[in-house]
């Protein structure tokens, strides 16, 4: 296996973490409300529970990819290929389907059919929006060597 390359700081993955989440309120509630038919004061409370469940995935999630990405190869995370963004954000996204499938559920009153639709429409759209935010923020923050 290869060394441990630096992995980011506690305070660069809280400004990671915060950042995504305000961004991800920001871009993805008004479709939400749109295409659910969920009341925006219904859907601001909703996607903000989901928004606080993923920023505790977010951090556990990432941190330990990056540290398995790390030791298995060498690289970190903001050297990352395409390929592997991808399934990264996919990966994120699946696990957090998974848990607020439930939330959604009773939170709305939707049946778990019509839950299970609009967390997919949730999960697609952050996967794009996690591959174009994580790649940007790699850029901005780039992982200190020294």
């Amino acid at each position: 296996m290869s060394p441990t390359p630096k992995l980011r700081s506690l305070a660069d993955r809280v400004r990671q973490v915060a950042l995504f989440e305000v961004g991800g309120l920001l871009l993805i509630t008004p479709p939400f409300v749109w295409l659910s038919g969920v009341p925006l004061a219904e859907s601001i409370g909703l996607l903000a529970i989901i928004a606080a469940l993923a920023a505790l995935w977010n951090a556990i999630y990432n941190t330990s990819f990056d540290w398995i990405e790390g030791r298995l190869t060498g690289r970190t995370a903001d050297r990352r290929p395409p390929l592997l963004r991808a399934l990264h954000a996919l990966g994120f996204e699946s696990g957090l389907l998974i848990a607020s499938l439930p939330i959604i559920v009773w939170w709305t009153g939707m049946t778990w059919l019509e839950a299970l639709v609009a967390d997919i429409g949730l999960a697609l759209s952050y996967v794009a929006y996690a591959y174009v935010f994580n790649l940007a923020y790699d850029r901005v923050f780039p992982i200190d060597q020294a």
